[in-house]
């Protein structure tokens, strides 16, 4: 009888173990996080970029990296969680806002990832992170830029890149810098001699907002728009468009374009023997690998702005070591769009190991608190703390910031 009453004893010391102290025996394994990309259609080169972009972060995460100079590539696993790995979930957006949002719904109800990572386009992020709120899961948005994104007073949304209220303040501050004679390396030009400007912007939510933001900013500064109009993102020939731009005879063309896009009109330019001052990208297109790899010395001149440019590891070493892993890896170095998906499953893994759970109020918590110190990042960012930089923002990051790049000495440069 007494070895009987033992037993039961035993059973009910495991029984507490198993209820109360999960993390000694069953530590979780691995953390699922939904990725929605643009990975079929026009976008879909881009989408490969930042898809590989987030694995390399989750590799970093996951295995070992010593050296490198950031404290994910130490971890193993995210420390919090017992050393879970984070699995990425990929689902393709199509570029399409409809099926973006039908994808978010399947990765939570069906898949079960504990937050979600995208989705690239604007449009897209738009209606994906309506599902998220309404799920009460959280969404974390590095690649968008839509100013609207961020005001819409979202619990379940946090946006790591700036957007384009602070990239259009950007231009704005270029322009006047060229006429003032305050860019470095570069004689004072006359205003005359850039304006006044002729812009095209594809025609959805990102496209959209730069165009209201660069309308806002010429206003603001007084500088004159001769033309302006949207085209559809989806053309495939946009000779008329080009021609509307060239017929303005406006010395700077300013765009917001995806990449098929951005070649197109670049193509169409040089046909048409265009010769505008400027070229200016809104990053996107202007930044992605089959850009300059489809075009080649024909990139040579045109500025864009960005967050991330190679030489940034000539002033921050980890920079350096993990683009040079990248560029093992996929042939070509991080651009903006990659480096920031590589950021966004970055601030996953800092918020899941701050969180310590992946209960998606735990993980809010941990999100909202965030202040991740800009030695840890590629980008040449102060850092990730979610706040309200702009009027109107709510849970976006106040610390990053943009760069400017110009195309010099391609295709051998």
């Amino acid at each position: 009888m007494r070895i009987k009453k033992l037993g039961v004893w035993s059973c009910v010391v495991i029984l507490s173990l198993l209820i109360f102290l999960p993390n000694l025996s069953f530590a979780q394994k691995e953390v699922k996080i939904g990725v929605i990309l643009p990975l079929s259609g026009p976008l879909a080169p881009i989408g490969k970029s930042l898809k590989e972009g987030a694995e390399l972060a989750a590799d970093i995460v996951n295995t070992k990296y010593p050296g490198i100079g950031i404290s994910i590539a130490e971890w193993e696993g995210i420390p919090g969680l017992g050393g879970a790995k984070i699995k990425l979930v990929f689902s393709d957006s199509r570029g399409d806002p409809a099926w973006g949002a039908e994808q978010a719904k399947r990765l939570i109800e069906d898949e079960k990832v504990v937050g979600l990572l995208g989705a690239y386009n604007s449009s897209v992020t738009k209606t994906a992170s309506v599902e998220a709120e309404r799920a009460g899961i959280p969404f974390v948005n590095p690649d968008s830029t839509s100013p609207d994104l961020s005001k819409r007073g979202f619990k379940w949304f946090w946006r790591v890149t700036p957007h384009e209220t602070w990239f259009t303040r950007d231009l704005f501050d270029f322009l006047d810098g060229l006429v003032g004679g305050k860019a470095p390396g570069v004689k004072a030009i006359s205003k005359s001699e850039l304006e006044p400007l002729a812009v095209a912007v594809e025609n959805t939510e990102w496209g959209a907002a730069s165009l209201t933001e660069i309308e806002k900013f010429a206003k603001e500064r007084g500088w004159k728009i001769a033309e302006a109009f949207k085209y559809p993102h989806k053309a495939t020939d946009l000779t008329s468009e080009s021609r509307r731009l060239t017929a303005s005879k406006a010395p700077t063309f300013l765009f917001a374009s995806y990449v098929s896009d951005a070649i197109l009109f670049v193509k169409a330019m040089k046909e048409m023997k265009a010769t505008p001052r400027l070229v200016w990208g809104q990053n996107a297109g202007f930044i992605a690998p089959d850009f300059w790899k489809t075009l080649g010395g024909d990139v040579n001149g045109i500025v864009s702005r960005d967050v991330f440019a190679a030489v940034l590891g000539k002033v921050k070493p980890e920079a350096a070591k993990i683009n040079k892993i990248y560029k093992d890896k996929t042939g070509y170095d991080f651009d903006g769009s990659s480096a920031r998906d590589f950021i966004g499953v970055q601030v996953w893994a800092h918020v899941l190991n701050n969180a310590k759970s992946t209960s998606p109020e735990a993980i809010r918590k941990a999100l909202n608190e965030l202040n991740l110190p800009g030695k840890e990042l590629i980008m040449p960012w102060r850092g990730v703390k979610f706040g309200s930089p702009f009027p109107g923002d709510t849970n976006q990051n106040e610390l990053g910031s943009g760069i400017i790049i110009q195309y010099q000495g391609y295709p051998d440069g």
